[in-house]
């Protein structure tokens, strides 16, 4: 080699367009080796990556290089989940096509990724917004919808009256649409379902298999499909109400606490109430304005209707409890009624309190067994149950148990098991999305489209001026022949939950034919995949869906294969400081220097250190820093210092220094002359180096495999010449490859190896040389340490105490007195008492 300075711009465009050339990352679906798959969540094209996804693409690419070289046949793939509504904000916002958008965008964020090296199988590149994608998409719904696991029905949704579309839950803030500032509605429309519910048991069940998952990320799935026994039971009317209220609760136990009963503003008793009472019209009204999922239901203000009605306790025909209408009970929920006890749930305290309710402790607080609950916060922890009769004294548990044992001996009840986890709602009334490929004829009503005619391809000819999904309003697009009468029909202009995209891309990705959606045979010598990295605030929904959508590919036979992904690890976020002027505006790390805003010369505030947000402007562009520093500095950055589970603080010194470093290695690299005898120490570190390098990529614990990669090459800068020094320096040059993969080809050529270092073995350990036959002495005089000596390991006590006493540091504090005392203990220390 010549020159000092390893030159990264030179070497990252070369050995990038070597990799393109000989297709070195290509997976080879026909190979013998054994196989791994190594996958990141793929992104959503916005238009330039950010430190988060070159931290995650890198921890990835660090393991499927490792595997490359430890001999497996490796697919680790790349795509983009290229549909849904930031394309469309663009058109309104621009005035251009989101296709026109997201494809540039893809563009732009595919030469990033390159310009890092990652190696990546682009042969197989998706994007989700493709017909050749979307069609195979199309063909899985309606096989779902043929085995009974797509259905129809009217369902409450969130409705921007001046927008005219449905928003997702995440789009209402403040109970007002996102874009318009409209108070938003809850509306009925006719929507797609997937019988996810089907599969509760066992997705729930499944977790347990799931060791290689992060205990939390199961505990959310678990607590979101959240699996409870409890008791289904009807409370009687008392005239004029002239039917029964059937409520489901999780907790019979607290029966003899009940207060009131609660039905939702769509109930059947509600609406009649509605249809007399113009008072409860205008309530009704007002509960539509309210949120849709149980979280928005739990923060909202609790408000209710007194119906006038009122109904039996199921143990006291005396007893009668008042039913209202409250905002916080859907009809999709349950049975849309609950029953009410106030001093054990706290959205029951809430409302109870508000309208001046009974409020009756029927679980005891430690020594507190008043039935009158004092206070504002609801006991819902253990306890034994107090005031309630024939359950006083029992456990929780048992008095559930009574309870249900008393209904159903009674007729009045059955216990019964229900899910939190409801269908899952994919209908999206937009234009940026896979079409529904139905159609609904007037004479044969829903029709699915046929698999021939697949794809269903959205219009390019759209406008997005007026508010609403364009599909409804084209001319052309959704007039089309009946499939089944040949009569004049409208096709389904509703489009899929991206999720649904990202639900099965892992399958397309390790079989792509062209006249299906995959290969069934060639899919499952892939899947499940063996590592999957992505964050955390994916653990929920997109994880339970992928798990979902595999379970209803076997169940109606495409696919053998229960749980997608066998290992998960949720990587953490890459933080900067935040900036704000003195007229409070944000700053990007770009506008400031040293504190001062660089246009204004004035003092900035600085603020906490947080995720990277556009919203915050404390992004760091990524393409500038590799201009600067080259690609394997970067990545060195991103596996060092930090766990890879915890958040990783941008720094500028952090960055200098992995560049430092990597210039370490290249001076090291080459420097190595053949030069002729041993260092068994150094040789015995490479090798341990080389297993612990590998346990800790194993373990996707980069930052472990970074410290040992830093502790060998400053013995190896120490080192004198030698035939291990050489053979050192080769070691470290393979183990570094899958973290500084251009530097590695660019020594490893120039040592003069043939081939790639990228598909090149990584070393082989020798175990002879992991086990120590020497051991470090402490020697302490009266307990303080004085000196240390390096001895053969097992040497006997009289010996050891002999070199103890023989050490130049103990020699001179004895200054020639004989100890009084000397305590050996083998291979750990000798203590003198002097």
């Amino acid at each position: 080699m010549t020159g000092t300075r390893f030159n990264a711009r030179t070497a990252d465009a070369h050995w990038q367009a070597v990799w393109d050339e000989r297709g070195t990352f290509v997976a080879d679906d026909h190979s013998a080796k054994p196989r791994a798959y190594v996958l990141e969540m793929f992104p959503y094209p916005s238009g330039k990556i950010h430190m988060g996804h070159v931290r995650n693409y890198t921890m990835g690419d660090v393991l499927a290089r490792f595997r490359r070289m430890t001999g497996h046949e490796v697919l680790h793939p790349m795509g983009w989940d290229a549909f849904g509504m930031p394309a469309e904000n663009a058109a309104m916002e621009k005035g251009v096509h989101p296709g026109t958008w997201t494809r540039a965008n893809i563009a732009a964020m595919k030469a990033q990724l390159k310009r890092l090296g990652f190696a990546l199988d682009w042969s197989r590149e998706l994007a989700t917004c493709e017909p050749d994608y979307y069609g195979h998409e199309q063909a899985l719904f309606l096989d779902l919808l043929a085995g009974g696991l797509v259905y129809r029905k009217e369902s409450s949704v969130n409705w921007d009256p001046v927008d005219m579309t449905v928003l997702a839950n995440e789009q209402v803030i403040d109970g007002r649409g996102w874009r318009s500032g409209a108070v938003v509605e809850k509306r009925k429309l006719n929507q797609w379902f997937l019988k996810i519910t089907d599969f509760a048991d066992e997705l729930l069940d499944g977790l347990a298999s799931l060791d290689q998952w992060p205990d939390k990320v199961r505990l959310m799935q678990e607590n979101w499909i959240g699996r409870s026994k409890g008791l289904t039971f009807r409370f009687d009317p008392l005239v004029p109400l002239t039917e029964a209220i059937e409520v489901y609760s999780t907790r019979p136990d607290t029966i003899f606490g009940a207060s009131f009963v609660a039905i939702a503003a769509d109930h059947p008793i509600a609406r009649e109430v509605a249809a007399r009472d113009p008072e409860a019209a205008a309530f009704i009204e007002r509960c539509k304005q309210g949120g849709t999922t149980a979280a928005e239901l739990e923060t909202q203000e609790k408000l209710g209707f007194d119906t006038g009605y009122e109904v039996l306790h199921p143990f006291d025909g005396g007893w009668t409890l008042p039913v209202y209408i409250a905002n916080f009970v859907l009809m999709e929920y349950g049975t849309g009624a609950v029953m009410g006890v106030p001093a054990h749930d706290q959205r029951d305290l809430d409302f109870a309190r508000k309208y001046g309710l009974d409020v009756t402790r029927v679980v005891s607080d430690g020594e507190v067994v008043a039935p009158v609950f004092e206070g504002d916060t609801a006991h819902t922890g253990s306890g034994a149950i107090v005031n309630s009769r024939f359950l006083d004294g029992l456990s929780i548990e048992e008095a559930k148990a009574a309870v249900i044992a008393r209904a159903e001996s009674e007729g009045w009840g059955t216990g019964s098991t229900v899910f939190r986890l409801r269908d899952w709602g994919v209908s999206r009334q937009r234009y940026w999305g896979t079409p529904i490929p139905i159609v609904h004829c007037a004479a044969c009503g829903v029709v699915p489209v046929p698999h021939e005619q697949l794809p269903v391809v959205l219009p390019d000819d759209v406008s997005f001026a007026i508010p609403g999904n364009p599909l409804d309003r084209h001319p052309t697009w959704k007039h089309v022949a009946c499939p089944s009468c040949g009569a004049a029909a409208v096709r389904e202009t509703d489009t899929l939950d991206t999720f649904v995209d990202s639900s099965w891309y892992f399958i397309r990705f390790a079989s792509q034919p062209d006249d299906r959606p995959f290969d069934r045979a060639i899919a499952e010598q892939w899947l499940p995949v063996g590592q999957y990295i992505g964050g955390v605030e994916h653990a929920i929904l997109h994880l339970l869906y992928a798990r979902f959508w595999t379970r209803a590919l076997r169940h109606i036979g495409k696919l053998d294969i229960a749980e997608p992904f066998a290992g998960l690890f949720t990587q953490g976020m890459v933080t900067h400081e935040t900036y704000k002027s003195d007229d409070n505006r944000w700053l990007s790390p770009e506008e400031v220097d040293a504190g001062i805003e660089t246009a204004t010369g004035k003092p900035v505030t600085i603020g906490r250190v947080e995720k990277m947000s556009k919203s915050k402007k404390n992004t760091v562009d990524p393409e500038p820093i590799v201009d600067q520093y080259g690609a394997d500095a970067v990545r060195w950055f991103m596996l060092s210092d930090s766990p890879p589970e915890r958040d990783l603080p941008w720094s500028e010194a952090g960055i200098e220094g992995a560049w430092r470093f990597v210039q370490r290695l290249w001076r090291l690299f080459g420097n190595e002359p053949g030069a002729a005898g041993e260092d068994v120490p150094l040789r015995k570190l490479a090798h341990r180096t080389t297993a612990g390098v590998a346990e800790a990529i194993e373990g996707l614990q980069f930052n472990k495999a970074v410290a040992l990669l830093y502790t060998l090459a400053g013995a190896l800068e120490k080192a004198a010449p030698s035939r291990d020094r050489h053979d050192a320096i080769a070691t470290l040059l393979r183990l570094a490859a899958p973290m500084v993969p251009h530097i590695a080809e660019e020594a490893w050529t120039a040592a003069g190896h043939d081939g790639l270092v990228a598909d090149a073995a990584w070393p082989v350990v020798d175990p002879a040389m992991l086990v120590d036959d020497e051991v470090t002495i402490a020697i302490q005089i009266n307990g303080k340490l004085r000196d240390t000596i390096t001895v053969a390991k097992g040497m006997a006590k009289d010996e050891l105490e002999a070199a103890a006493l023989a050490a130049d540091k103990v020699v001179r504090a004895l200054e020639g007195k004989a100890p009084r005392k000397v305590i050996v203990v083998p291979d750990r220390l000798v203590n003198i008492v002097a």
